[in-house]
């Protein structure tokens, strides 16, 4: 299996703040400088490349709220992996018009 292939991650920090949305954004900006292609959402953000890459932008992002500083920080992280590897138009391009 090729490690390089490209696949999708999902992160989503919840810093345990009363005013968590500026941390949130300084997570967003830490994926953004890790160069890595991403979508923020309502409720995450998805990112698509090499694992580990993503991984390490996820890492970024987390580190980043308590750099920002939160306290607490709740981070979940989705996979999603195929052997041909998948994209995130693979998964959404159906549903834009």
């Amino acid at each position: 299996m090729d490690k390089n292939r490209t696949v999708t991650v999902s992160v989503q920090v919840l810093p345990l703040t009363d005013d968590a949305y500026p941390i949130v954004d300084r997570a967003i900006e830490a994926i953004a400088a890790s160069g890595v292609t991403y979508e923020v959402g309502p409720s995450e953000t998805t990112m698509e490349g090499p694992l580990d890459d993503l991984l390490a932008a996820a890492k970024a992002a987390h580190l980043a709220c308590f750099e920002a500083g939160a306290g607490k920080v709740v981070t979940f992280i989705k996979i999603a992996d195929a052997v041909e590897g998948t994209t995130i138009a693979e998964k959404t391009d159906k549903y834009r018009a």
